[in-house]
């Protein structure tokens, strides 16, 4: 899988704590049922970054079909518990 980063998609996960290679192993981990479609063409994925912690991707497809992260945080308390349940 391809993602592409700009300024604008760095920064804007950084606001939230996030690093690239975070997001980009959050996606690649994500399984379900944390896929889902949220239409416009935006993806959201629950998965774990580099240090395992559990965060919360939104993306969409390129024209190139490469990934470009919109939005990338950590999961709440609450999110997490969920995570965690739900991967057992």
């Amino acid at each position: 899988m391809n993602f592409r980063w700009n300024q604008w998609n760095t920064q804007h996960i950084a606001e939230h704590g996030v690093e690239p290679e975070d997001a980009e192993a959050a996606v690649l981990d994500a399984s379900a049922p944390y896929s889902r479609y949220r239409g416009d063409g935006k993806w959201l994925v629950w998965g774990r970054g580099t240090d395992g912690k559990p965060l919360q991707v939104v993306f969409v497809f390129d024209e190139e079909g490469a990934i470009f992260v919109i939005h990338a945080r950590p999961l709440t308390p609450r999110e997490e518990q969920r995570f965690r349940r739900n991967r057992k």
